[in-house]
């Protein structure tokens, strides 16, 4: 079986689709020296003529960078054939104290301040649509109200979220403002709290339905599909080794795995190499075959690893290596797989 990467499916109950393949802009805001403004464009130009129609932003990717360079990219197009997502939660703050260097030098001369208020949102909102150059976005996601994040001020955090942002976005989506919100974390266990608290129709969570990662399935995958809310399955190479393979100087979650993982991912490519298929193709597509999941977001930086995502979701994966992967218990037995139960 095979994924088509263009392939909608719908956000919740709510009048928007967004494609099986989702491009996620963290690696638009690099400064890195060979990420450029036209290798942006390249990827973007490439992820659009395969038909993908799903782009995810945040004002915290580059600091604003990531926003401005969609947005250069959606330029070029009808702003109207794509579903763009962006993100709330944090307010970039010009640096005080006279004129910074500025992004050229590597360095973008703003701060971040965590603002999960209802002005604060709104506020959110105006600036993202200002760099993105678009009059609207289709999705919003409160991003980061996590302990990673907000360490002992989380309960704090999420208080705030719950009466300010959830208030706003709930208005905005009443007004037609925007078409959907939710919440955009790697931790399933407060959307757990979300869903029960609020009327949230997606939730981008990422890392944790894995091919190396399970431990949203039990638990969160059967709540968001009993709510209806559908889940944007981000991050699914878990940083990079799901990906590459156990090479050297592979991350999961972005630092140096554990034996165990490594073991895992080696066991995984095997299994793989057995049956002609690489590995980042499974890691791809195996989400995708849970009911709950809209899309699998993934960050491309350049027209190579979005030629090569898009052509890893179109790849024929035989059913055969799914039931390997059961049998040496290298996936939960429960989990769904492409192409049956």
């Amino acid at each position: 079986m095979s994924f088509d990467p263009a392939a909608q499916r719908r956000i919740g109950r709510r009048d928007v689709a967004v494609s099986l393949l989702g491009a996620g802009t963290a690696p638009f805001g690099s400064l890195a020296r060979e990420d450029t403004d036209t290798s942006v464009t390249d990827a973007f130009a490439h992820l659009y003529g395969a038909g993908l129609r799903y782009f995810d932003t945040a004002p915290f990717y580059g600091l604003g960078l990531a926003e401005h360079r969609l947005g250069a990219c959606l330029r070029t197009i009808d702003r109207r054939s794509v579903v763009i997502s962006t993100k709330v939660g944090r307010l970039m703050k010009p640096i005080e104290g006279g004129v910074a260097r500025g992004v050229s030098s590597g360095v973008a001369p703003f701060e971040v301040a965590f603002d999960y208020s209802y002005d604060g949102t709104m506020r959110s909102l105006d600036h993202s649509l200002q760099r993105l150059g678009t009059n609207a976005v289709d999705i919003v996601l409160i991003h980061d109200v996590n302990q990673r994040w907000q360490g002992e001020r989380v309960e704090e955090r999420y208080r705030e979220a719950m009466s300010g942002a959830h208030r706003a976005l709930v208005e905005l989506r009443a007004a037609g403002t925007i078409k959907a919100f939710g919440v955009g974390v790697n931790d399933w266990s407060i959307l757990l709290r979300f869903a029960a608290d609020g009327d949230f129709d997606c939730f981008m969570l990422a890392g944790r339905y894995t091919l190396l990662d399970h431990t949203a399935l039990d638990v969160f995958m059967p709540d968001c599909e009993r709510r209806g809310i559908s889940v944007l399955m981000a991050a699914p190479f878990n940083s990079g080794i799901l990906a590459t393979g156990a090479r050297p100087g592979a991350t999961f979650f972005y630092t140096a795995p554990e034996a165990e993982i490594v073991s895992r991912t080696r066991r995984i490519e095997a299994i793989c190499a057995r049956h002609g298929v690489a590995i980042a193709a499974a890691a791809l597509q195996f989400p995708l075959a849970h009911p709950a999941v809209a899309s699998v977001v993934t960050g491309m930086r350049s027209r190579v690893e979005a030629e090569a995502n898009v052509t890893h979701c179109r790849a024929r994966i035989p059913r055969a290596l799914w039931d390997e992967l059961r049998h040496e218990r290298l996936l939960a037995a429960d989990a769904p797989v492409p192409g049956g139960e």
